[in-house]
């Protein structure tokens, strides 16, 4: 990991800009979940490093757009880029990043340029299916899941399926296992929205339907309550909730087990990632850390 943050380190500061020098030291570097799946996967290739530091570089673009796009006042318990300093320079440091990132990826095989090339339209078509979506209550899971895939599995999936590429593993095996990864990481984080303090996210619980985000246990919810309470349900969507309504929601996920409910296809996904990446220990490690992490 140090010589992929060396990597890093060397992509901006080619930039040869001070200012993006100086925006760039103020994101958090959050897990670096990508990256490590590179080195898991192609630990002895000297192309490796620079592969994950791409990889991060069109994460960290993808982030300050979505941060833009949600009017996200914080990333990660911090202030984002938007919050410091403006919509248009936040946008600007992310085109600047996808950039460079493109232009690094030339020097690899074509397959696997290509491959994370292909993966950056998806995330892109993902995030303006998100916005589409959180216009209206979505009750609909596999239009949400068909989202999510490309906007957060996509990326991961590629990473895993180049690095399988650079060192010819088996590169579909690698890329059901990353694209099963994203689901259940993202899946993950939709409950933690729910179930964890707002000191623990680092920004309000709830949030993701006050932005008019339909995650699964909000559409199985729908699924399981009766007509007037789904009304009720529906005419809260994208409005900010009181401390009742909040106590409300989540009462009624207990009761109907929804939460629970998005845990076990989480655990699904990973259960079947497990199963295709049998004998690679670290790989499997990845996914027992995901499905338990807590912020």
């Amino acid at each position: 990991m140090q010589r992929v943050e060396e990597q890093i380190a060397r992509l901006i500061q080619e930039i040869e800009y001070d200012e993006v020098t100086r925006l760039f030291s103020m994101l958090q570097g959050g897990k670096r979940l990508r990256a490590k799946l590179v080195l898991k996967i192609a630990p002895n290739h000297p192309q490796a490093p620079l592969l994950a530091a791409i990889i991060e570089l069109i994460h960290a673009a993808s982030l300050l757009h979505d941060d833009v796009i949600d009017d996200a006042m914080t990333r990660r318990g911090v202030a984002s880029v938007n919050a410091t300093e403006d919509s248009k320079t936040a946008v600007m440091l992310g085109d600047i990043l996808y950039s460079k990132a493109f232009t690094e990826l030339v020097v690899f095989d074509k397959e696997v340029a290509q491959t994370i090339a292909a993966s950056v339209t998806a995330l892109s078509k993902g995030e303006m299916m998100d916005v589409k979506m959180s216009e209206s209550f979505n009750s609909d899971a596999g239009r949400y899941l068909d989202m999510l895939y490309l906007k957060t599995a996509t990326l991961i999936e590629a990473a895993a399926k180049a690095s399988a590429i650079l060192v010819q593993k088996d590169a579909d095996k690698h890329a059901l296992y990353g694209k099963n990864l994203g689901l259940s990481f993202q899946i993950i984080d939709d409950i933690l929205d729910i179930t964890a303090t707002e000191e623990v996210l680092g920004k309000p619980a709830l949030n993701d339907y006050v932005e008019g985000k339909c995650t699964l246990p909000y559409i199985y919810l729908y699924e399981a309550l009766e007509n007037e309470e789904k009304e009720l349900l529906v005419a809260m969507h994208a409005k900010k909730l009181d401390i009742a309504q909040s106590e409300w929601i989540r009462s009624k996920m207990a009761e109907h087990k929804c939460v629970e409910r998005s845990f076990a296809l989480a655990q699904k996904l990973s259960d079947e990632a497990k199963s295709i990446v049998t004998g690679e220990q670290e790989l499997v490690d990845i996914l027992d850390a995901m499905i338990k992490r807590s912020y």
